[in-house]
């Protein structure tokens, strides 16, 4: 068990630092055209790729946990244990959706809806365990039992680093900011 932990942690570690060190080596190389840096290409495509899919994961969440639903609607509070849980994860994917779509329409808001995004990772996952500490009234420690905290904590970090590329990158100010100002100044002519 120990090993497999350790491995766990290296891939976790080669998946998140690669990326990392890449995307900081390359934004410390100052573009000849920064007005160039426009659209989705390059770490803006990854990120892309990476919205486009988070609702289909969100999905695929729904879908892995139908038998622990279903199991859980057999006990007494079970249905309103379910039925809070899937409005969370609904409230979520509804989330994602408006951020997705805020993306591919290249809105100015993207940035801060991209940054509203990730901080409801924490905050869906402490509302859902409150949520089922207190309906079901089990402990947190069988709540938060095994690998559950592993899931969140790898999405809180995974969607931090690409905020701070959201932040940091010229394409991404070129694509959501400065398009949108000089269209919006081009249609008032």
């Amino acid at each position: 068990m120990g090993a497999f932990s350790i491995w766990h942690w290296v891939i976790v570690l080669l998946l998140i630092g690669v990326p990392v060190f890449f995307a900081v080596r390359s934004a410390a190389k100052p573009s000849r055209n920064p007005e160039a840096l426009v659209g989705f290409g390059g770490w803006l495509m990854l990120l892309a790729i990476g919205q486009a899919l988070s609702p289909l994961r969100t999905l695929a969440d729904f879908a892995n946990s139908a038998d622990g639903y279903q199991q859980l609607m057999t006990l007494s509070n079970g249905p309103l244990a379910v039925y809070g849980e899937v409005a969370l994860n609904l409230a979520f994917l509804a989330l994602q959706l408006v951020v997705l779509v805020s993306m591919l329409r290249r809105s100015h808001r993207f940035p801060q809806l991209f940054l509203f995004q990730w901080v409801a990772i924490p905050v869906v996952f402490i509302l859902d365990t409150i949520w089922i500490v207190s309906i079901l009234g089990v402990p947190v420690n069988q709540v938060l039992a095994g690998d559950a905290l592993v899931a969140p904590i790898a999405s809180f970090v995974g969607a931090g680093i690409w905020v701070a590329y959201v932040y940091k990158s010229v394409r991404v100010r070129n694509t959501f900011i400065r398009t949108n100002a000089s269209e919006q100044i081009a249609s008032a002519s």
